[in-house]
């Protein structure tokens, strides 16, 4: 893969070569690779056969929790969260140690392992909010708490420059990898001044299906806003909004 130079950037194949537009630039590669019917058919191919089969699982697994996280995913993400979930997705389901290799799945894999992911790489939870927080899901009752004691926004929330406010948002999703589904619940501060003031003491509890038997997610994250005559704008369109899987408990 080469990256292309100069003033006039091509995008299309020209005899073996490709040209094409990625987040990192214009590239280009030589065209070639191994017959797609080979590789179906082929027995020297059966691992790549497997990888792929597995790959495509987590590809589906980690669209699924983002449409699960949807409601408040939207203004905290970077362009490349879905490859960076899939990525992770893999190694859920490479820690499978019950089904052969080709059939690993997530429910039967590790989704701890997803624990600490951030949503928004520009912007990571983890060195936005360093207001201590403790977390609890209890598969019993459904619940799933965040609880934050006072803390006062100037020392424990780094806001990018024009903050005048913020707020703090969770949600708590059952996920049903097998069937594509799953329940959620949000929560969210109301506006909060981003000052020396300190806050409230903030607990949020989202509730999903009691006694679940399925993989359960609690992800805690921060918007930003600046106020205008009156009116709340997000800051920078939300690119400097953090989201991150603070608890997550697997079957």
């Amino acid at each position: 893969m080469a990256k292309q130079k100069g003033i006039i950037k091509l995008k299309g194949t020209i005899g073996d070569i490709t040209f094409y537009k990625t987040e990192d630039g214009y590239m280009a590669r030589e065209k070639g690779g191994i017959d797609a019917n080979r590789i179906k058919n082929d027995p020297a191919f059966q691992r790549t056969r497997e990888n792929g089969a597995e790959f495509g699982r987590a590809g589906k697994a980690a669209k699924v929790l983002r449409t699960a996280m949807r409601e408040i995913l939207q203004n905290c993400k970077d362009r490349r969260l879905s490859s960076r979930l899939t990525r992770d997705m893999v190694k859920v389901i490479q820690a499978d140690t019950v089904s052969v290799r080709g059939e690993r799945n997530v429910i039967d894999g590790e989704a701890e392992l997803l624990l600490g992911f951030e949503f928004n790489i520009r912007s990571k939870l983890s060195t936005t909010l360093f207001a201590p927080f403790t977390t609890e899901i209890n598969r019993v009752s459904g619940a799933m708490t965040v609880a934050f004691d006072s803390f006062t926004p100037v020392n424990m929330v780094v806001a990018p420059s024009g903050t005048t406010h913020f707020k703090i948002m969770s949600a708590g999703a059952e996920v049903n990898f097998e069937e594509e589904s799953s329940v959620i619940q949000t929560s969210q501060t109301a506006m909060l001044p981003w000052n020396a003031a300190a806050t409230l003491a903030i607990t949020h509890t989202n509730t999903v299906t009691a006694a679940s038997t399925k993989p359960l997610f609690l992800a805690v994250g921060i918007e930003f806003y600046q106020e205008v005559n009156g009116t709340m704008y997000s800051l920078k369109n939300g690119s400097y909004n953090s989201l991150a899987l603070v608890k997550v408990s697997g079957m």
